[in-house]
């Protein structure tokens, strides 16, 4: 049966921290895009500064929703955030309802990292014990060096690590409470100020040996890593965000055999757990569709 994802309104795909074109050799979004293209959805790309506070970014995705608007002659977009991606979206909803449509966080920090909190703490001196705050800040500047962006936009290492700890994103949440749950690991309201809202994730499945070829990812060996440092969401995380952390509006599905880099793609070697990432958001356009979004 023909495929429809031909939403109402424009997609907009809004990546998280470190807004890098590629992950590896894999391109930021890329196989997401064309399979929603591919299924007749509008599909754009906006680019954000890859480190800065929640409403920085949320201003510039602002900004490029309505040249969007402008060049499509849509009246409103549908906002599509991965991890921070989903805090700038969120901010933009609820500065400006009118221009958006929906809102749904994929893999998002909605309620603050475990990871930021331990990232934080490994930079402020005497917080941690040395030999792990160097433990720490080593395997993230690795991580880091996976990534690759070039954008010319302002930047602000400090203000991004801030914004995703769990007391920055508690003030971010104090001020757009919009779709977030009243109770821990519970759902929001899916409808608020006539914007629709909507959050999936993953979380690490078994042990590394489980993984097959997949344990050759690096992305994903990191993931591994970063996963020990939970400890609320031990066992009920991606490897940067917490399982319940993700819920905002009505959650699809918050345990999906994902890390967090799963989510923007398909790693050979995983495909056997019966999840294809880029399929979820196709069936997400579809959903998005059959509501007349």
């Amino acid at each position: 049966m023909q495929r429809n994802a031909t939403t109402q309104h424009p997609i907009l795909l809004v990546h998280g921290l470190f807004g890098f074109d590629r992950i590896g050799k894999f391109e930021l979004f890329h196989d997401v895009k064309r399979a929603l293209r591919s299924h007749g959805a509008r599909v754009f790309v906006p680019h954000l500064s890859a480190t800065h506070s929640n409403e920085v970014r949320g201003e510039q995705l602002l900004a490029q929703i309505e040249r969007v608007l402008e060049g499509t002659d849509a009246s409103q977009v549908n906002l599509i955030g991965h991890s921070q991606g989903a805090l700038a979206a969120r901010y933009a909803a609820a500065v400006a309802p009118e221009l958006v449509a929906s809102v749904t966080s994929v893999s998002g920090p909605n309620h603050g990292s475990e990871l930021a909190d331990f990232l934080r703490k490994a930079l402020t001196p005497a917080r941690l014990p040395e030999h792990v705050a160097r433990k720490v800040a080593t395997l993230f500047a690795d991580f880091l060096s996976l990534l690759s962006g070039n954008h010319q936009l302002p930047q602000n290492a400090i203000a991004a690590l801030n914004a995703l700890t769990t007391e920055g994103v508690g003030a971010f949440n104090d001020k757009y409470p919009q779709g977030l749950p009243k109770t821990w690991g519970g759902k929001g309201r899916e409808l608020v100020n006539g914007v629709r809202y909507y959050s999936w994730s993953g979380i690490l499945q078994g042990n590394i040996l489980d993984e097959g070829l997949g344990a050759l990812d690096p992305a994903h060996a990191f993931c591994r890593a970063f996963s020990e440092y939970f400890i609320t969401e031990a066992g009920q995380n991606d490897g940067l965000v917490g399982r319940f952390s993700s819920h905002l509006g009505k959650v699809i599905r918050s345990d999906y055999p994902m890390d967090h880099m799963d989510s923007l793609r398909q790693t050979a070697g995983r495909i056997c757990k019966g999840v294809d990432p880029i399929e979820l958001y196709v069936l997400h356009a579809e959903r998005l569709r059959n509501a007349g979004l």
